[in-house]
């Protein structure tokens, strides 16, 4: 009776099978062998605690079989009991210490319980008596990934797909680490042998919809995601997949759909929630970003990058609640080597020029680490000009390519070729037309993987590739890991290190980075001589004479303005403004209209502050020549700290309106100061909020001196170097020369100072 048990269990005949074993049973319930196969079988059924006990009566008669313990340990691994499990497989193994099978799955316990180096020790000794078995290699592969060592992990699923060229899991997981090693080509080949094995495996198709999505083809991503969300509809981890890809297509609302979904299935995806916040933001549903973000952050608070995230959305709409311990918990997470925030989110908070470097390492190290899947490139002759290559996602109406429209036109063609990597949107406006025609050759490159872009930049033979995003919006640093050109440049775009040793130089100042302060900094600093920001001297400000009444502001009364946006806009400098406005009877404060929360928000704190909300003033957005004409309503340009204005700043004083600034102690906190320098106007510059309080009082307080401040603004508006955009120009080509000549001559990057083109010794 036994023997048919057995015959029929082979056979997967599980039902009649366990009849037979219990007719054995009921002749001799101390037949072990029939407790211990109909245990087994019952765990195969599903039902493992049922199992479970049979096995221990098994095992109460017979302690010393080694196939006991061994299954015993596999009911109980399935149960979740690991650590009971991992007794089991010991017991085991004290018994029979050459049983593969059980340190194969006594290495899937410990992989389980995250002891991840025992588990590989099981499966080395279960290889070492079994050189050829595939699920001991197979499994040495998953727990070599899970340690991010993907080379082994690789060669460890190409030794058991050998022996096993039919095992679906097997070419998944292969594809996973092909995914991981940035080889996205192969990774999709490796999916497809699945699916040819397995055409409805819904993970191999969602996870080559993730592989598609790096490669930049949405369209087939999407079909993907669909088929796989075809054979499982209810699936969370795909709708969250396919929420991203519609985010990257631009149809924000269907994300935010397919991220609802997910999150009714699981409510506690905090990958999910992570998300939804983000697509939340770029819709500027911001409360409702923030909300998100703070259940995402009560379900896994070591979610990479959330705290980060959350702060920022807070600081958007000057929501300042327990903000003084949000930036002292981000700040120490960062330097705890966490992945607590992205670096753009932390350039707004109270952490240190050192601090900010750690955040770019840590981030870099995460997401865009150094990728060899190019070959090194070698060392080729010297071009009839040097190939430059900007690569930009803001190659349109954007703040970027106001300040650098004529900076382009004016690149001397003799020298320099200028090509230009479109990375974002592709978008039709009169910006974009004009920069189109500043280039020898203007690539619209969205739509193509890092991969493929950086080797179009190679078979291009850029010599200096120019990143003017670093890590703002659509930025693509993945480019640069994979070393687009010989020479790689930070310039602009991101006013902080970008952490990365791929990023050769980035372009500064003496006032924005100051000479002790380059050990803050990955790259080497090139320093120009009197700013590091390009301006557009062609940009239009309306004829219109805009009235205050059409702006909202009163007839009469001292008119304090900040255009910046309002993530920038801390409580200190707020204090100040409205202290400022508490002493100066009749002032205003006029503000850029950002968002419906930030204005309530601000318009509370004023109130806590004891001044009327109806004080402070919001100025809608409008095209950028009528924002720049009624600049000339306002008195006095209030900056931020610890972030600055920026294009805001050179915006007012094109306009004519002086900024007062105080300097801060990162990049970001001090580039109005550089371009105050650079205007000639050093004493708009403090160095405390003491003395930058003082100071706008003194000007609001002393009708004389605005005039006089106007006055010389205007005639130096022209005649310093702010605006002098060709001699601008100059400096930049010598930092690019000057960088190609040290490539040529075999030496490594280093920091340096451009000489000024009036310096009689250059």
């Amino acid at each position: 009776m036994l023997r048919e048990a057995f015959a029929l269990h082979q056979k997967g005949q599980l039902a009649q099978a366990a009849t037979v074993y219990r007719q054995v049973l009921a002749q001799n319930p101390q037949n072990t062998d029939a407790l211990h196969l109909l245990g087994v079988l019952e765990s195969q059924r599903g039902n493992a605690a049922a199992g479970l006990e049979l096995l221990d009566r098994a095992i109460q008669l017979k302690p010393q079989n080694a196939d006991f313990h061994f299954n015993r340990g596999n009911a109980l691994q399935t149960l979740k009991r690991f650590e009971e499990a991992l007794a089991s497989f010991d017991r085991a193994l004290a018994i029979k210490p050459d049983h593969v099978d059980v340190l194969n799955n006594r290495g899937n316990v410990l992989r389980s319980l995250e002891r991840l180096n025992e588990a590989l020790a099981s499966y080395d000794r279960a290889l070492a008596i079994q050189p050829e078995d595939a699920d001991a290699i197979f499994n040495r592969g998953v727990v070599l990934h899970d340690l991010k060592r993907f080379d082994e992990a690789l060669a460890c699923y190409d030794g058991a797909l050998v022996r096993r060229p039919d095992f679906g899991e097997l070419l998944l997981r292969r594809g996973n680490a092909l995914r991981d090693l940035k080889r996205m080509e192969e990774a999709l080949a490796s999916y497809d042998r699945a699916l040819a094995i397995s055409p409805g495996h819904a993970e191999v198709l969602n996870n080559r919809g993730n592989v598609l999505k790096d490669l930049k083809r949405l369209d087939q991503a999407l079909e993907s995601y669909d088929r796989a969300l075809a054979i499982l509809p209810d699936h969370a981890d795909i709708l969250n997949n396919r929420g991203n890809l519609l985010k990257d297509l631009n149809r924000p609302e269907e994300a935010l759909a397919c991220y609802d979904r997910a999150l009714a299935l699981q409510p506690d995806f905090a990958e999910a929630l992570n998300n939804r916040g983000t697509v939340l933001t770029d819709l500027k549903r911001l409360d409702e970003a923030l909300t998100s973000y703070d259940h995402a952050l009560a379900i896994k608070p070591d979610y990479p990058f959330l705290p980060g995230n959350r702060l920022h959305a807070k600081l958007k709409i000057c929501d300042w609640s327990g903000l003084a311990e949000d930036f002292a918990a981000i700040a120490e997470q960062i330097e705890a080597g966490a992945k607590a925030s992205s670096p753009f989110a932390a350039l707004g908070t109270l952490v240190s020029a050192a601090i900010q470097r750690t955040c770019a390492e840590n981030y870099v190290r995460e997401k865009y680490p150094p990728n060899s899947s190019l070959p090194r490139i070698e060392r080729r002759s010297d071009h009839d000009c040097i190939r430059l290559g900007y690569f930009s996602a803001d190659f349109h109406n954007h703040a970027t390519a106001h300040l650098f429209a004529e900076m382009f036109e004016r690149h001397d063609r003799a020298r320099f070729e200028l090509n230009a990597f479109s990375l974002g949107p592709t978008k039709h406006d009169s910006m974009r037309a004009r920069l189109k025609n500043s280039f020898e050759r203007f690539i619209e490159a969205g739509s193509q993987s890092d991969q493929d872009l950086a080797q179009l930049a190679r078979s291009l033979e850029i010599d200096i590739a120019v990143d003017l995003n670093g890590f703002t919006k659509h930025h693509r640093t993945g480019i640069f890991a994979l070393r687009a050109a010989p020479i790689q440049v930070n310039y602009l775009g991101y006013p902080g290190t970008m952490g990365a040793g791929y990023i050769d130089y980035l372009i500064a100042d003496a006032t924005v980075i100051p000479p002790d302060e380059q050990r803050h900094y990955a790259e080497k600093i090139v320093y120009l001589p009197d700013t590091y920001q390009p301006n557009d001297t062609q940009r239009p400000i309306a004829e219109k004479p805009f009235t205050r009444a059409e702006c909202n502001l009163p007839p009469t009364g001292f008119v304090f303005a900040c255009f910046n946006n309002s993530y920038k806009i801390l409580p200190e400098i707020f204090d100040i403004w409205m202290r400022l406005l508490e002493n100066v009877e009749g002032s205003v404060l006029w503000l850029l209209e950002d968002n419906a929360s930030a204005e309530r928000n601000l318009q509370a704190e004023a109130q806590r502050r004891g001044i009327v909300p109806q004080r402070l003033v919001f100025a809608p957005r409008r095209e950028l020549s009528e924002h720049l004409a009624r600049h000339r309503l306002a008195d006095l340009f209030l900056d931020t700290l610890p972030y600055n204005a920026h294009t805001t700043a050179s915006d007012a004083l094109w306009a004519g309106l002086p900024v007062l600034t105080c300097l801060g102690e990162t990049f970001a906190g001090r580039v109005a100061g550089s371009l105050l320098k650079a205007m000639g106007l050093p004493e708009l510059i403090t160095t405390t909020l003491a003395e930058y309080e003082a100071r706008a009082r003194f000007l609001a307080g002393h009708p004389e001196e605005l005039p006089r401040l106007r006055a010389k603004l205007a005639a130096n508006r022209l005649t310093t170097p702010l605006f002098d955009t060709p001699r601008f120009t100059r400096h930049v080509e010598s930092a690019y020369a000057l960088m190609w000549q040290r490539h040529l001559q075999g030496l490594s990057p280093t920091s340096f100072s451009v000489p000024s083109i009036l310096d009689p010794r250059s």
